[in-house]
C-alpha cells in the first residue's frame, strides 16, 4: 500500500493478521484529515521493518498477529522507539490483557468490537497524551489498586500494637530514635525495643527496611511525610526567629 501523500498529519501504522481489518480501519482513517495511514504489516518483523520505512507517529496493533506476539511486538516497539505511540485494537478480553498490555508500553486499548467512531476517538485520546481504555477497565485497575493499600494497611494495623503503631508511622515520617522519644515521651532505649519489635512482626531485615515500609504505610494512608509541628528529626523543638 503506497503511503498517505497528506502533509502535516499523523502517521499511523496499522499491524494486523487480517486484511479485512486493516481494509476497515483504513477507510475510517480516510475521513480523517489528521490521520493518515503510512504503512501496514501483518507481523513482527513487517512491523519493525514498516517503522524503519515510514516513521509512524502512532501504531495500532493487535495481540494475535501471523506468527508473532503482539504483547512481545509492544515492548520491543516501546524499547527502541519510544516516542512512538502504540494503541492496542484486540478481540482478547480487556479485562486480561488491557493493564498488562500498558504495562508493556502501550498507551490504550480498546476491542475491535466497538465502532469505527470510538476507535477515532481512542486514537484521538493516546495522540493527547493520556491513556485510553473502557470505564470498565479503568475502574478494574482503580479496585485492584484499593485492594492493594488495603492490603498494606492492614499487613501493619493487624500485627502491631497501637505504641508500636504510632513508633512506625512517625519513623515514615522521618524522625530518629531521639525525635521519637521526646514525642512519645518514653526512652530513647524504649523506642529502640519497639524499633526492634517492629522489624520481627513485619519480618524487616534491616533499619533501612524498616524506613521504607514504614514511609510506604504513611502513603498508603495518605499521611503527609512530615514531623508534628515543632518537632525536628532529632527531637529538638524548633524555635522561631
Amino acid at each position: 500500500m503506497p503511503q498517505t501523500n497528506r502533509k502535516n498529519c499523523t502517521r499511523v501504522l496499522l499491524v494486523d493478521d487480517h486484511p479485512l481489518v486493516r481494509d476497515a480501519l483504513r477507510r475510517a482513517f480516510a475521513r480523517e484529515p489528521s490521520l493518515g495511514v503510512c504503512g501496514e504489516a501483518e507481523d513482527r518483523e513487517g512491523t519493525m521493518a514498516a517503522i524503519k520505512a515510514s516513521k509512524p507517529d502512532l501504531a495500532i496493533v493487535d495481540l494475535r498477529l501471523k506468527d508473532s506476539d503482539g504483547m512481545q511486538l509492544i515492548r520491543d516497539i516501546h524499547d527502541r522507539h519510544p516516542g512512538m505511540l502504540t494503541l492496542v485494537l484486540s478481540m482478547y478480553d480487556e479485562e486480561l490483557y488491557a493493564e498488562r498490555a500498558i504495562r508493556a508500553g502501550a498507551s490504550g486499548y480498546i476491542s475491535k468490537l466497538e465502532t469505527p467512531e470510538k476507535i477515532l476517538q481512542a486514537v484521538q485520546t493516546v495522540l493527547s497524551g493520556d491513556i485510553y481504555w473502557s470505564q470498565r477497565a479503568a475502574a478494574q485497575v482503580a479496585s485492584k489498586a484499593a485492594r492493594s493499600v488495603r492490603r498494606a494497611e492492614g499487613s501493619a494495623g493487624n500485627v502491631l500494637s497501637e505504641r508500636e503503631l504510632e513508633v512506625f508511622e512517625l519513623i515514615g515520617s522521618g524522625a530518629g530514635t531521639t525525635a521519637i522519644a521526646a514525642i512519645l515521651g518514653i526512652s530513647a532505649s524504649t523506642v529502640e525495643t519497639y524499633r526492634a519489635r517492629i522489624r520481627q512482626k513485619r519480618s524487616l531485615g534491616d533499619a533501612e527496611q524498616l524506613l521504607q515500609a514504614a514511609i510506604r504505610w504513611n502513603v498508603a494512608k495518605g499521611q503527609c511525610c512530615q514531623l508534628p509541628s515543632g518537632q525536628t528529626s532529632t527531637g529538638k523543638t524548633k524555635h522561631k526567629t
